[in-house]
């Protein structure tokens, strides 16, 4: 699988006129991240995502998506990942992008605190821009994921996958538009938001940090992008949020997380032991309420 994408992306690469030689792999996940040696541009190729998320014309449209935004986000002075073609590319039935390499600083120490910090400011950045976002993305993993998903003595027990599926299709109405979400919660702030637990994905470089991974930017409240967090980093962040809303939608990313565990088992993100099983309930029951 990695050899395709590496192939692949050096394919690519050189239609476009870059000089291709030493394609090298510097990341794997859910995608496999390829440096072009001795261009200075590195492709992305998602390679262990879900079909819903891997057809061709939803993936093109969600990569171009992520283009715009960190094009519009580079041009209005916010530090990002450059990106070095305009459009994504589709090559042996896979769709990748393309950006400017960056050098890692590998003797920087990660720093939640200090990135949820910034995560304000990205915020402030992103609510002004101008394009067209859908409702939630990210969600769409989870109705998929929570029915196809089977029960793992020790990891998910049954009736934990059971509670999360009777949640989700309690709160799918609610949560999965934005005039329900409104309407449940009308003093909520929604806005452009990166959509992925932003402040980990804050790339420290030699040219100082850099935000990346902006695949599932969206529409939705500020509190998706601090799902999870705890009192702690919640309080770096700065600008108030919602209890109830951020306890939601922190049920609602561990579901997510446990779906993608299914799909990439050996992601350095996926959890030991399923979220299902840590979820907030009563989080759950009170928006229901």
């Amino acid at each position: 699988m990695t050899e395709t994408a590496v192939q692949a992306a050096a394919t690519a690469a050189r239609s476009l006129g870059l000089t291709v030689t030493e394609p090298s792999v510097l990341y794997e996940a859910f995608s496999t991240v390829v440096h072009l040696k001795p261009s200075p541009v590195v492709a992305r190729v998602p390679m262990k995502l879900p079909d819903n998320l891997q057809e061709p014309e939803p993936a093109v449209r969600r990569r171009q998506r992520e283009i715009d935004v960190m094009t519009w986000l580079d041009a209005q002075g916010v530090p990002v990942v450059q990106p070095s073609h305009p459009v994504p590319v589709e090559q042996d039935g896979l769709c990748m992008t393309f950006w400017m390499y960056v050098e890692v600083d590998q003797a920087a120490e990660p720093d939640y605190m200090g990135a949820t910090a910034r995560v304000a400011e990205l915020h402030a950045q992103l609510a002004s821009y101008p394009g067209e976002l859908p409702w939630m993305t990210p969600l769409r993993l989870i109705g998929a994921g929570l029915a196809t998903t089977e029960a793992v003595p020790g990891l998910l027990e049954q009736e934990d996958l059971e509670r999360a599926r009777a949640e989700w299709k309690a709160l799918e109405p609610v949560l999965t538009s934005r005039a329900g979400f409104e309407a449940a919660f009308p003093a909520a702030v929604v806005q452009p938001i990166h959509g992925d637990a932003p402040s980990w994905n804050l790339i420290n470089t030699v040219d100082g940090p850099l935000w990346a991974d902006f695949e599932d930017v969206t529409i939705g409240p500020r509190e998706w992008d601090l799902a999870g967090f705890g009192p702690d980093l919640c309080r770096a962040y700065g600008a108030a949020l919602d209890p109830e809303i951020r306890s939601s939608w922190t049920t609602l990313g561990s579901y997510r997380s446990s779906c993608v565990r299914r799909w990439c088992p050996s992601s350095p993100h996926s959890p030991t032991r399923s979220a299902c099983s840590r979820t907030d309930g009563a989080a759950c029951r009170s928006l229901l309420d």
